[in-house]
């Protein structure tokens, strides 16, 4: 008996399996980029996610102190790679992030301050796969990672002078 519940079950995951297949390769799983997600592909992202940033982010504090100079150098690292797809000070979304799939959070509204530093960290260099979220951390070096990781952890209370460059950055 206790074979005949393991044959079925084995035969049970093949054809899920071999449906799951046949389904992707006959187009019914949607590939553009316009198309809502299913709730199957929104869980399978948002429970990786967080058990990828379980795993992997770093705990602890921003290693760069709370400066005028650190916070501008976030703010324009942010601007120049960030801004086209989070918006600035505005929280307009340009073209890009209208069409972009998912819609990317505009920061300056819907922030991040909240999140650990290791969290918003691990994104920026790594990524989030299947939202259109790049890695840069081939393209942004350990410092810049963090400065823009400090200006965003700090976005909603920045100093004068970091304040002004944030007001004047284009989205």
């Amino acid at each position: 008996m206790a074979r005949g519940f393991v044959l079925g079950a084995v035969a049970a995951l093949v054809a899920l399996a071999l449906c799951a297949y046949v389904g992707i390769e006959a187009g019914i799983v949607p590939a553009n980029a316009d198309a809502r997600p299913s709730k199957l592909e929104r869980w399978m992202a948002r429970a990786s996610l967080r058990a990828t940033l379980d795993r992997e982010a770093q705990k602890g504090d921003n290693p760069l102190p709370l400066s005028d100079e650190n916070l501008v150098a976030g703010i324009r690292l942010y601007g120049e790679n960030c801004a086209v797809c989070h918006g600035g000070a505005g929280a307009q979304p340009s073209k890009i992030a209208r069409g972009l799939y998912q819609h990317p959070p505009q920061l300056a509204k819907d922030g991040v301050e909240d999140d650990p530093d290791g969290i918003t960290y691990w994104k920026i260099e790594h990524g989030i796969r299947l939202t259109g979220m790049p890695s840069f951390g081939k393209t942004l070096d350990e410092r810049q990672i963090w400065q823009v990781t400090l200006f965003l952890k700090h976005m909603d209370a920045l100093p004068p002078e970091p304040q002004r460059v944030w007001k004047s950055l284009k989205s």
